[in-house]
Parts: structure tokens; sequence; C-alpha cells
């Protein structure tokens, strides 16, 4: 991966590459027993939905459901027709816990929380039937994994949020940006001289002389020198993107502390605060490293912010892709070393 950022601070907005795809949560409900109109659905019994869903993510301390599409009996949902097991495999290590059932949703809590990226699958057997006695017509099996969550709300950016690179000293680049940058970039005050303050991207100035562009962009270049209003506008960014780091900086109460020794890549991550402390980023030096895809697991309102008291690492070709209708806006990198 290129070099994109010199300056050390800087607070980056959406991760490089962005896939949708159908994606559950967990819920912590216990349930309890009876309450169903015990009228069986001439159909016979089914599971319509799954909490998680298959291949989504369950917090650490969550709870497995699944939805019938009418009245079952209670007494055949329990721990032999619910089962939970470690990996992919339903022969595989049984997770105990206690099943329960009330108005059509059956339950399993766990006995223990969960480790961080665990896979799943949960399964529920033909044993489970409704109260005329219809089984399931086959075994309903999903697979999912573990992973740390936790409400947060996004960081403020400002007017920082108007460009896709902001930096305080410089914006350079050793060779032809792969793919291009889409959106403004912006430096300010600069390094000096200021021909180092954007380099490497061939840049053309424009005839007012308040931004340049370049073929490596798809929006405009900004940088301190520029005419006016560009002075004021990158200082008023500068000094909102200020703001948002030491503000996303400052957050407190982490939903996971050096997850995974650094290493992202091939994670699964729920909504949350991550953080990455010195110690463990002076070990490693490259702080938090990116060497293969790593995917955030989410919906919308979902929000994710990491946390980076070293460098942040991505390898070329490397994707973070978010998945159950996460957006990009709502994913935020506060990083006090280089990003790479």
């Amino acid at each position: 991966m290129q070099r994109i950022f010199d300056n050390k601070l800087w607070l980056l907005v959406a991760p490089l590459a962005m896939f949708l795809a159908a994606c559950g949560g967990g819920s912590k409900n216990n349930g309890g027993g009876g309450g169903d109109d015990v009228t069986p659905n001439a159909t016979g019994p089914s599971v319509i939905s799954t909490t998680p869903a298959n291949n989504g993510t369950v917090p650490l301390a969550g709870n497995i459901t699944a939805t019938f599409n009418d009245a079952m009996d209670g007494s055949t949902i329990n721990t032999t027709t619910f089962t939970l097991v470690k990996g992919t495999d339903p022969s595989g290590e049984i997770v105990p816990g206690e099943v329960t059932y009330a108005n059509k949703v059956a339950t399993f809590n766990p006995s223990t929380d969960f480790l961080v990226n665990t896979k799943l699958t949960a399964t529920i057997t033909t044993g489970a039937k409704d109260p005329a006695g219809n089984a399931l017509a086959a075994n309903k099996t999903w697979t999912f994994t573990a992973a740390v969550g936790g409400a947060q709300v996004p960081v403020t950016l400002g007017t920082a949020g108007n460009f896709v690179i902001l930096a305080k000293d410089q914006i350079a680049v050793s060779s032809a940006v792969v793919g291009g940058v889409s959106g403004d970039i912006g430096v300010s005050p600069g390094v000096t001289p200021k021909e180092n303050r954007i380099n490497g991207f061939l840049e053309e100035m424009d005839s007012s002389k308040t931004f340049s562009t370049s073929s490596f962009v798809t929006g405009k270049i900004y940088s301190a020198e520029y005419a006016i209003p560009t002075p004021t506008t990158l200082a008023t960014a500068v000094t909102d993107m200020e703001a948002a780091y030491t503000a996303a900086a400052g957050l407190a109460t982490p939903n996971a502390i050096d997850l995974n020794g650094g290493e992202l890549g091939g994670q699964t991550l729920a909504p949350g605060l991550y953080k990455w402390t010195p110690a463990v980023n002076t070990a490693l030096r490259s702080g938090v490293s990116i060497s293969t895809d790593v995917t955030l697991s989410g919906g919308p309102t979902d929000v994710w912010i990491f946390q980076i008291d070293g460098d942040l690492t991505q390898a070329a070709n490397t994707k973070v892709t978010l998945t159950g209708g996460a957006l990009a806006k709502n994913v935020f990198w506060q990083v006090a070393g280089d990003s790479l």
C-alpha cells in the first residue's frame, strides 16, 4: 500500500471498500413459557428468522434466538432439540446453556460469555414439534461469529468532513495512486517549502488559484498558500479535525483493548470502540495491521471507532468490507502514528 499520510494528526472516515449483505444482530432477552395461540399451522412448523442471522455476528454476552412461523409445543424446545456448538460442524464441541420458549421464540442463553471471534453453529432439530405433533421438516442450522460490540455515537467532524484526506503537514505519494482518491484533499498550514505540501500528485492550478486538480484525484486539491478563501477554509477544517481527533482519542470504556495483538486481517468486528495501547504498538512498531480483508458487521446506525496509539498499516489489495447495512460515514480511525 502506498504512503499517503506524512502528517501524524489525522482522522480518516470511510474504509477503502464497501459491500452490502444481510446480517442480523444479537439480543439478551430470556424467554419464559406458554402464551401462544396453539392452533397449528396447516403447512407445519418452520423457523422463519434467527438472531443472529446466518453468517452474522453475536455479542460476546448475547443470546441465540429462533422464531417459528406458529406456536410450538414448549416441552419439545429444550437443550436436546436446540443446541449450540463451537465451530462450523454441528457435531462440534457443545456450548452449555439454558433453552427457553415463549411466544413462538426459542432462546438459547449460554452459560458463559463467548470468546471474541469464536465461530459458532446453532441447530434446531426435527425433535421440535407443534402442539399437533408436527415436526420441523428438516434440521435448521446456522453459523455465526462472536464479536465485540457496543453502542457508540458518530464523531463530530464539522467542516473536516468535507475532505477525504486532511493533513497539517503534507499529503504525499511515491507513485500513482491506484484507483485514485475520490473527494477533496487539503493541507494546512503545511511544511516548508510549500512545494512539498502536496507531493507526487502532478497537480495543475485552476485559473481561480483557489484549488488545483490532478488525474489522481476526482475532487479538488487545496493548500494553505492558495488564494482566498482557501486559507481560511482550510484553517477552520483543520481546527475541526483537531477537535474531532481529541474527542475520538478521549473516548473511554472501549469494548476491546489490544484485540488480536493489533492484527485486524481476517476479523469480523461488531460495532464498538476498539483501542490499542502504546505498549502493544511499541512491540509491533506497526501498531495495527490489516494484512488481509477485515469485515465490519452491523446496521446503518452502528458506529465503529478505532483508537490506535501507533501506526496503521494496510497491505495492498486488501479491503474493509461493510455488511448488514453498515455505512462508511460511521467508521472512524483515530491514529496517533502514520498510515501506510
